[in-house]
């Protein structure tokens, strides 16, 4: 059971280099930022292995949760200023439920997912994780936790903490683009916000704010190119998957490795959605683990006797990364074949151990989806018309198709003797 320490809390301010001051607006929202749980995101990056790219892009989940709650902050207001009836517990609700919505991020934030624990979303991890402080704070988080699961009648609370137009898209655009360097990532997040209104209880935006919106969702698109899709975080990101992989295998061969009795306890037994929730002690070991342990049981490993694990951790250390290619199209099967074939002789290695070498991996992405949580503009009429159909922007149609790219990775060596496929 957790426990709750009491603290003399006052109103402080933290100085954001996205937003400038950030005010912490009361003492119980303090006291969560202050819990374990949260602090542990300070030692998870927002944007995972992508600071090998761009090197500047070091910041976290922590910083991110305080950003979107800023911006929650300032949307209250907005919707307020326009006749939005939320009662100061709405508010308050709202503002926790967006600080809490990335809790159960873990190591790398989604590069792992799925992977140390095998189909335990973030999303069922944060929940799980607001049940504990609920029952902490002895029932305080009820309305946020109605909020975050879409389960209050104000319908325009959980769309302002997901959706297609959230405050914690708003706030990774515009925080991940400062990081990065990355321009085209920048977004009118400020005016978006000013031209928020309700109508039948849901979230709109005013005609006047359509072309900020065209502006967001070309720039999530650029991003997730640019940024989070490119070809060199996708190669390093699946590295550190194949490593984690590795390691799992070697322990259930019955070797041991260093690692952090929390990460042990991820490597050594193997855990899935069903039995996850039957045993309180793997969400206890899930809530210390953060980047750290990874890397520092990577920066071991790379010395460790299996040649496996050592060149992928080697590797990665040393920036020494797989060459991958992106394609439109799917790969022909006989150069993905030839590929194996030169790995295991290239490298000596057995055939069964040829995935550690060379992988595919189908990338799949889509700007704005066309679903029952669509942007909706408030016309100048008073009718509600889908972005898509309201905007002029002709490409914005296109933004809705899911891009579907293939890639193959491998390493560099092997280019020598195999011709790149184009």
């Amino acid at each position: 059971m957790l426990q709750r320490e009491e603290t003399l809390n006052k109103k402080k301010i933290i100085n954001d280099p996205v937003y400038g001051f950030i005010s912490i607006p009361s003492g119980f929202i303090f006291d969560l930022i202050q819990h374990p749980y949260f602090q542990r995101l300070r030692y998870i990056k927002q944007v995972s292995m992508t600071h090998l790219v761009y090197p500047g892009a070091l910041h976290t989940r922590f910083q991110h949760a305080l950003g979107a709650m800023h911006l929650m902050g300032l949307a209250v207001e907005t919707l307020r200023s326009k006749g939005a009836a939320i009662t100061e517990a709405e508010e308050e609700a709202a503002l926790v439920a967006i600080l809490l919505h990335d809790i159960g991020h873990g190591p790398f934030s989604h590069s792992l997912e799925h992977t140390l624990v095998e189909g335990v979303s973030h999303e069922l991890l944060s929940a799980l994780m607001m049940k504990e402080l609920n029952e902490l704070f002895a029932g305080r988080l009820d309305l946020a936790i109605e909020i975050f699961n879409n389960r209050h009648p104000k319908k325009f609370l959980h769309q302002l903490v997901s959706g297609q137009l959230d405050l914690d898209r708003m706030d990774y655009l515009s925080r991940d683009s400062f990081f990065t360097g990355v321009a085209e990532g920048v977004i009118s997040f400020d005016r978006i916000i000013k031209m928020m209104n309700v109508v039948d209880n849901e979230l709109v935006i005013e005609h006047k704010g359509i072309y900020s919106i065209e502006k967001f969702l070309i720039a999530r698109r650029l991003m997730y190119w640019q940024v989070y899709l490119h070809k060199t975080v996708l190669s390093a990101e699946q590295m550190l998957l194949k490593i984690l992989q590795r390691a799992k295998e070697l322990y259930g061969n019955g070797i041991s490795l260093f690692a952090s009795p929390s990460l042990e306890h991820f490597l050594r037994n193997k855990i899935t959605r069903e039995n996850f929730t039957e045993n309180v002690s793997h969400l206890v070991h899930f809530s210390r683990l953060d980047d750290t342990d990874i890397l520092s049981a990577v920066k071991t490993w790379a010395y460790h006797e299996d040649p496996i694990l050592q060149m992928l951790c080697s590797r990665l250390m040393a920036r020494t990364l797989y060459h991958t290619e992106l394609h439109s199209s799917e790969l022909d099967g006989r150069f993905v074949d030839d590929l194996k074939t030169r790995a295991v002789t290239y490298f000596g290695i057995d055939a069964a151990q040829v995935d550690y070498y060379v992988w595919t991996q189908l990338i799949e992405n889509s700007a704005y989806e066309i679903t029952s949580s669509n942007i909706k503009i408030l016309m100048k009429d008073g009718s509600i018309q889908d972005i898509a159909e309201a905007s002029d922007l002709s490409n914005l149609e296109t933004l809705s198709r899911k891009v579907r790219k293939f890639a193959v990775s491998f390493p560099k060596e092997l280019l020598g003797s195999t011709p790149s496929i184009s």
